[in-house]
């Protein structure tokens, strides 16, 4: 038995597009985005990630219906279609995309069409159509399945010129009084050193109390 057909359906009105022929290939896509700074003597910028590019879906779809002889226009224009603000939602609709074990949360963010077969009076009955599908995540979803804890590991600022201890315990702990955890990660033996260039590690929180916010030893 051959891999069932790659479906496209949109999420709020299940309604369905089965593709006419299984694309050959896919390729899903992500990266993450990082920040670098240079420090005076370090051999290697510091690398600081600032968030996750969304992943991505590209594939090429392939229409025919020569054996009709239709219109292949009719089949394609349903999946260029999924670029259209829907009405309902002020917005190009959510879709899921499924063929196999792929299971793809999305929206249609291109379509590409090429036609390459026509009948005698110019109708086209042979079409490609290459879709990228960008992921979506809904942020209230996203929040209740995974579990982030930001403030639970240890974090590295590259200290600006006026950078304190104190000041950056109220930026990353909340709590100025709680600069010693800052001092004690990095080994600061002076509070009013001059911190600017350094890469200082921002400890986790098993360092406080979190009752009073006090420097647990």
């Amino acid at each position: 038995m051959g891999l069932a057909k790659a479906v496209i359906r949109i999420e709020h009105t299940g309604e369905e597009f089965p593709v006419l022929f299984n694309p050959e290939e896919y390729s899903v896509n992500h990266d993450n985005n990082f920040a670098s700074q240079s420090v005076p003597g370090l051999s290697a910028p510091v690398l600081q990630f600032v968030n996750g590019n969304m992943r991505t879906l590209d594939m090429e779809l392939f229409f025919d219906t020569t054996a009709e002889r239709t219109d292949v226009r009719e089949q394609t224009g349903k999946i260029v279609g999924l670029l259209d603000i829907d009405s309902e939602l002020h917005a190009p609709p959510v879709l899921q995309v499924t063929w196999g074990s792929l299971y793809f949360r999305c929206v249609l963010a291109s379509a590409g069409q090429q036609f390459v077969k026509f009948l005698d009076d110019g109708r086209p009955v042979r079409a490609r159509i290459n879709v990228t599908f960008n992921e979506f995540v809904d942020p209230r979803r996203e929040s209740r399945e995974v579990n982030r804890q930001t403030t639970n590991f240890s974090k590295v600022h590259i200290a600006a010129e006026g950078d304190d201890l104190a000041g950056l315990a109220a930026r990353f702990l909340d709590n100025p009084r709680v600069w010693r955890a800052i001092a004690i990660e990095n080994g600061i033996d002076d509070p009013q050193a001059d911190l600017t260039g350094m890469a200082l590690r921002i400890p986790s929180l098993p360092y406080l109390n979190p009752e009073t916010g006090e420097v647990l030893s």
